[in-house]
């Protein structure tokens, strides 16, 4: 399930950048942060498939570590953001 879930996350967040963002937000580094964490997730479930023939897991902590993981990321994105400052409003705080 947290492969769905961060999936999902990432394709809305591409969507968004796509389509809305102009750079104020980067929010191009949070679709890469969340693609980036989706293909290492594949791999993970690929070889778990491999070995135990399960490739999904359908349960309540599965759907949890999923909810934390996008949770994590946009917490990296938020940080990378306020030390980036892409509008120049933190300027008067780190002068």
């Amino acid at each position: 399930m947290w492969l769905i879930t961060t999936t999902f996350a990432a394709a809305i967040v591409t969507a968004l950048w796509y389509f809305k963002d102009n750079g104020d937000y980067k929010l191009d580094v949070l679709a890469l942060i969340l693609w980036g964490a989706a293909i290492m997730i594949f791999i993970d479930h690929l070889a778990g498939y491999l070995e135990e023939g399960v490739f999904l897991e359908m349960t309540a902590d599965a759907t949890v570590l999923g909810i934390v993981l996008v949770l994590v990321a946009i917490v990296a994105w938020e940080a990378y953001v306020i030390f980036k400052d892409p509008k120049g409003k933190l300027n008067i705080l780190f002068k």
